[in-house]
């Protein structure tokens, strides 16, 4: 099966990101097939380099950047990223900058879409 996913929040303020993150992880292990992630609204600061946590906390946006280096299509809307102010500070390994019309086209490609948070 093939999924695309959409995360909507922040890293650390909900489990979004994790949510996405570990079904992610467990789709590939089933042999399903990760069309994208795309961020969108608060879920931009996902995949920024703002982010230093504790050496012993995950760090999600390395979690982001390691999925895209194993070939997952890793995409920011840049319209959420401009209204943040943050285009500049995303990560640009591994994470392509996009618009809406990318989420339209991965929706199209999968048999499945699944949204984390509101």
């Amino acid at each position: 099966m093939k999924l695309s996913v959409v995360v909507l929040e922040g890293p650390y303020t909900h489990e979004a990101s994790d949510s996405a993150y570990n079904l992610i992880q467990a789709a590939l292990k089933k042999g399903h097939e990760i069309n994208g992630v795309f961020f969108y609204h608060d879920g931009v600061y996902n995949v920024t380099k703002f982010m230093e946590p504790p050496q012993d906390d995950r760090h999600i946006s390395r979690r982001w950047m390691e999925l895209g280096e194993k070939g997952i299509d890793i995409v920011v809307c840049i319209a959420a990223g401009l209204r943040r102010g943050i285009v500049d500070k995303i990560q640009t390994s591994n994470v392509r900058i996009s618009g809406l019309g990318q989420l339209a086209k991965m929706i199209l490609e999968s048999d499945r879409v699944i949204v984390f948070g509101d």
